[in-house]
Formats: structure tokens, sequence, C-alpha cells
């Protein structure tokens, strides 16, 4: 049976080429990005270059909690497991953007929706035999707070720190995750991809064009998704080497 991959915000940067990497003759992976045209378009990109794979695509603005909804309820109805959901969507915001269900942008799209996706997804999730979620966090969490009184940014909007806010928020979500799950047979785990030059890095980081490949971005993320190594037990620290990112998951 062919392994399911979900992968959001996968239609460019890193989550593209994470799809990418996972697709094959033994999996579908499942594209997922805001706009349709762009899934289409990354799905027949990957089939170019892997005739061999199945891939399909899903597309909702992750930023209405009403869409991530609707997306878990396509992504049932269509499918009937789920192996892997890779949590990769993520937004930098230079300006305080609330969405029209009263959330601020970032915190609404690299975190509610997260949490939201995962939950509507964990009964796809516990079909598989070895079920894993992987969160795409970043280094940037060593920056941010959680202060229930600005989680819109109410009281001060800084992008950069709603942004390594969000990435914290990833991180315990991921932790506490772990601990409402470590009876059930699904792993979870988040991870920094290290300085990618994306869209995401130049918004938000002054035109940096980082020093990572998007081959090299997608390592952890794949990794973590396929890995054997990484497959149930106890919650620790990986770190493949010095230069190599961060990444909490259950072992």
């Amino acid at each position: 049976m062919k392994k399911t991959y979900f992968v959001s915000g996968s239609t460019d940067g890193i989550g593209k080429q994470t799809a990418l990497s996972l697709s094959g003759k033994d999996s579908l992976v499942i594209i997922h990005g805001r706009s349709e045209s762009k899934c289409r378009q990354t799905v027949e990109e990957i089939l170019t270059q892997k005739p061999e794979a199945t891939v399909e695509f899903a597309a909702a603005d992750l930023s209405l909690m009403k869409n991530v909804q609707n997306l878990a309820k396509e992504l049932k109805d269509r499918f009937e497991h789920l192996d892997v959901l890779l949590n990769n969507a993520g937004v930098f915001m230079n300006e305080r953007v609330m969405t029209s269900e009263g959330f601020e942008m970032t915190f609404a799209v690299n975190h509610l929706s997260v949490f939201l996706l995962t939950n509507e997804l964990l009964p796809m999730l516990k079909r598989s035999s070895a079920p894993r979620i992987v969160t795409v966090s970043s280094v940037a969490h060593r920056n941010g707070t959680f202060n229930a009184d600005n989680v819109n940014s109410e009281r001060s909007f800084s992008g950069y720190s709603s942004y390594a806010s969000s990435k914290l928020m990833n991180i315990l979500f991921t932790i506490e995750l772990a601990e409402r799950l470590q009876n059930i047979n699904i792993t979870t785990n988040c991870l920094h991809p290290g300085v990618v030059g994306t869209k995401l890095l130049k918004t938000g980081f002054n035109g940096m064009s980082g020093s990572d490949s998007l081959e090299t971005g997608a390592e952890t993320s794949v990794y973590l998704s396929t890995s054997s190594d990484v497959y149930g037990g106890d919650r620790k620290i990986f770190r493949a080497e010095e230069d190599r990112p961060d990444a909490t998951y259950r072992e």
C-alpha cells in the first residue's frame, strides 16, 4: 500500500521541495496551496520530474479556520487514511493584518491552522499503521514568548516577534500533543529546517538570501516523515550534526 503524505504549503519553497522528495512509486503525496491553479502547476512539475509518482492536491486558504475545517472534510472524504501530516505552511507579516474571523494573520496561519487541522485529521491518522505528525518550526522560536494578552498583537505588533512566538507555539503544541497521544500509535515531531532562501525569509529578514538550499531545507522534514529511526518511544532532541537543524521528536 502506498504511503499517503499531506504537505501543507507545498506549492513553493521548502514545502514544494519536500513534496518532490517524498514523491515516488510507493507514495501518494497530496499537495496543498491557497490557489488551485498553483496546485495544479506544482503537480505537473513534480510529475514531469517523477512520472512514476502519484500526486494529488487540495487547495485552501489556511488563514480562515472555516477553510481549514473544509479542507479537513475534503481530505477525509477523498482519502481513506493518512500516514503523515506535514504542517509546513507559514507566513511572515510585516504589517498587522486581521482575518475576517478576528485573528492576527501570523497567529492564524502559523499556529491556529496547525492546531485545528491536526486535530481534525487525527481520525485519518489513526487508521494508519505508523502515523506521524511533522511540524516545521524555526530557530526563531528562541526569541518567541507566549503572552495570552497579546496573541492577536492587540497590545503591540512586531512582524518578527509575532513570527517567533508562532514558532514557539508550534513547539509547545508538538510537546503537548506527544503527551496526549503517548498511548496512541502516533509520532509527533517538529523541526527547524535551516536558513533557506525562500520568499518568507526574504520578506521577513530584509531580503536575506539564506545559506542553505531548498534540498537541504527539506531534508529534516523528509527524514522525520520516513525514517524508522525516529518512530515511537520517548521524546528527545535530534541533531544530525552541528550545522544541521534541531528536531524535537519521539524515538
